[in-house]
């Protein structure tokens, strides 16, 4: 609820005209949604960057309307959806829409939650592959610090001290972080990866 309430204020700060909310804005969602619309346009890159601009455009024109019922970050992905969903109709060759597993009601409520129980869908074949990007779709849904710890620490493997530097905290302070954001991506991970390895169970 802290997230939320965190957004609630960075939205007020927007609808404010503050210039220092509109980078912060920026920074905490742009590359995170960018993750989030490629896998959906066939990793065209132009076209995900296309999207992203209209859709953080259309959610800054429409700040008013956000009431932290749920993260910015997925209030922005909603957005994105039907960004994606238009551009797609408007491409012959993206007619077919892809549903990703974390598109389910039941999976975005788990990632919002962290709690809510994931729904048993079929992963559609290619398991593993399912899996591996389903660690990306998990780090993307962390809170901004922990997502950019994890994915600087064990997938781009820059050191702890590197690391605290680029969040502005003491070594010790990135190393605590670090602890929390393993927790937290442990939760959100295993609630999105249930379906599948029910899947592969059954």
């Amino acid at each position: 609820m802290l997230t939320h309430l965190e957004d609630r204020k960075l939205a007020r700060r927007l609808k404010a005209g503050d210039e220092r909310a509109f980078h912060q804005f920026f920074d905490d969602h742009f590359a995170r949604l960018y993750r989030f619309v490629l896998s959906r346009t066939g990793h065209d890159e132009e076209a995900a960057c296309e999207i992203v601009q209209s859709s953080m455009s259309k959610a800054l024109r429409n700040i008013g309307r956000y009431r932290a019922e749920a993260a910015l970050f997925t209030w922005l992905c909603s957005i994105a959806r039907n960004e994606t969903i238009d551009w797609a109709r408007r491409n012959a060759k993206y007619r077919e829409t892809i549903v990703h597993t974390e598109d389910s009601p039941e999976i975005r409520a788990a990632v919002d939650s962290f709690l809510a129980p994931a729904a048993n869908e079929p992963s559609r074949n290619m398991r593993a592959q399912e899996l591996r990007r389903l660690i990306q779709v998990a780090l993307d849904h962390l809170p901004p610090n922990y997502g950019n710890a994890l994915e600087w620490k064990y997938i781009q493997g820059h050191s702890v001290k590197q690391i605290a530097v680029w969040l502005g905290v003491s070594p010790d302070a990135a190393q605590s972080l670090l602890a929390r954001a393993k927790r937290a991506f442990a939760e959100v991970y295993t609630e999105l990866s249930r379906p599948v390895t029910k899947e592969a169970e059954g």
